[in-house]
């Protein structure tokens, strides 16, 4: 019912900026909730920051002053800028959304995005 597609991911070099992108479409009634996972290969996917309705952002310690989780509410589009890029934060990143479907639903379902490849590397 609901996709989340994503986009913004690319090889970039260690100190560079990149914005990664997703957008909620399909039976969305209202989001509460969006967020930013990661996973680099043979670790656990990983919270990197969320935002959700009435407060402020959240971050994961490593990404604090570094990464900015913006959210435009009437696209139903979250945003993730990310400055000064470390080897570290290569990994695969999933958008992921927490959604009421319907009017007539007080069941809040969590969508996740395809993922979209972040290389940091020189």
């Amino acid at each position: 019912q609901v996709q989340l597609v994503e986009s913004g991911g690319e090889l970039v070099q260690p100190g560079g900026s990149l914005r990664l992108s997703c957008a909620a479409s399909g039976s969305v009634f209202d989001i509460n909730a969006m967020g930013w996972y990661r996973q680099a290969p043979g670790k656990q996917r990983e919270l990197v920051a969320s935002i959700t309705r009435g407060s402020s952002p959240n971050y994961r310690d490593s990404v604090k002053g570094r990464f900015t989780i913006s959210r435009d509410n009437a696209k139903n589009t979250v945003y993730l800028q990310m400055n000064s890029l470390k080897p570290e934060d290569t990994a695969v990143y999933y958008c992921h959304a927490i959604v009421l479907v319907s009017s007539y639903s007080s069941t809040w379902s969590h969508y996740w995005g395809q993922g979209t490849q972040v290389t940091v590397s020189s």
